[in-house]
């Protein structure tokens, strides 16, 4: 699940090179590592999204997610002894990244739960990289459409339509928590773009601009959240504990693990994780709550990755290629 794209340019660190192959190996298992406890954390983010709306409101869930999110970022900002941004222009660029990036898909993700089981959620949620790839054909004056991206935009979304069972007149799925759950998905490609084009390039650390921007996106939500609901008469124990663990875990450690990911190994190999969520997010779904899966759903998560696997994909370097031949 996507805390956030860390804003301005990627930090990168290159090994040294002194170092024996060992500290490489250490290293390259480390990266492995983290990658496979993100992909298990955000996937179980959709599982405790759900316990979490079993006992408290969709806007209580998501405010809680970033509070303790927030929390978690801020002690490692304290630790660092890094600055929050300054500039009224830089603050106003985070209230608009915060809102497409956490505030918005946070809260529909949390609405759409309510209706649909946390397995379709989670799915929907590995939409994401079609419906960005979509926009930044329009948007982004750098990605060109190929055929190969064309072809993959089309096998994806064919099979948005699969796990949506269109053959069947969409019968069996609820369509406004399965709209909601797809817009959340298509809020974060669109404050990318716009993350790009304002943050881009930013003196400031990713560390610092995204631990502001989850500090807004708190603020938001702790606005919009008593417009729309009324203070909790009780506090179920085990929902509240979901909360918790969504926010200091599934937010917080995760957009610290994602970071060292991009600083280490790039945004690239970092973004792929993006595929193994929705997989351990139906595993999850199934043998925790015993959510049903009908064939169409897993069938559908395939077409869904192979297709988000295609527009990201590149052709070969033709002029490399001849020279090595």
């Amino acid at each position: 699940m996507h805390v956030t794209t860390p804003p301005g340019s990627p930090v990168t660190t290159s090994p040294s090179a002194t170092g024996s192959a060992h500290p490489k190996r250490r290293r390259a298992l480390g990266w492995r590592l983290r990658f496979g406890v993100l992909s298990l954390i955000w996937g179980f983010s959709f599982l405790l999204i759900k316990v979490g709306t079993e006992g408290y409101a969709p806007f209580q869930v998501t405010l809680g997610r970033l509070l303790f999110g927030t929390m978690v970022v801020a002690v490692v900002l304290v630790t660092k002894r890094e600055r929050l941004p300054r500039g009224v222009r830089t603050w106003a660029h985070l209230t608009v990244s915060a809102l497409l990036l956490n505030a918005l898909p946070f809260s529909l993700f949390a609405y759409a739960e309510l209706t649909i089981p946390s397995t379709l959620a989670g799915i929907c949620n590995a939409t994401s990289p079609l419906w960005g790839m979509a926009l930044s054909m329009v948007a982004l004056s750098e990605d060109r459409p190929t055929r190969r991206r064309v072809a993959g935009l089309g096998i994806g979304f064919l099979g948005v339509l699969t796990v949506l069972g269109a053959w069947q007149g969409f019968s069996g799925i609820d369509f406004r928590g399965t709209a909601l759950a797809l817009l959340a998905s298509l809020s974060y490609p669109i404050g990318w773009i716009y993350v790009r084009r304002t943050l881009a390039g930013s003196s400031h650390s990713n560390l610092s601009l995204t631990g502001a921007q989850l500090l807004v996106a708190t603020v938001e939500l702790a606005v919009v959240t008593p417009l729309f609901t009324s203070l909790p008469t009780h506090f179920p124990v085990v929902p509240l504990l979901a909360i918790v663990a969504l926010g200091a875990v599934g937010t917080g450690l995760a957009f610290l693990i994602q970071y060292g990911l991009v600083s280490e190994v790039g945004p690239t190999t970092a973004q792929m994780v993006t595929y193994f969520v929705p997989v351990i997010a139906t595993a999850a779904g199934v043998a925790v709550l015993g959510e049903s899966l009908s064939w169409s759903t897993p069938v559908g998560a395939v077409i869904i990755l192979a297709g988000a696997a295609l527009t990201r994909s590149r052709p070969r370097d033709r002029s490399r290629k001849s020279a090595h031949s």
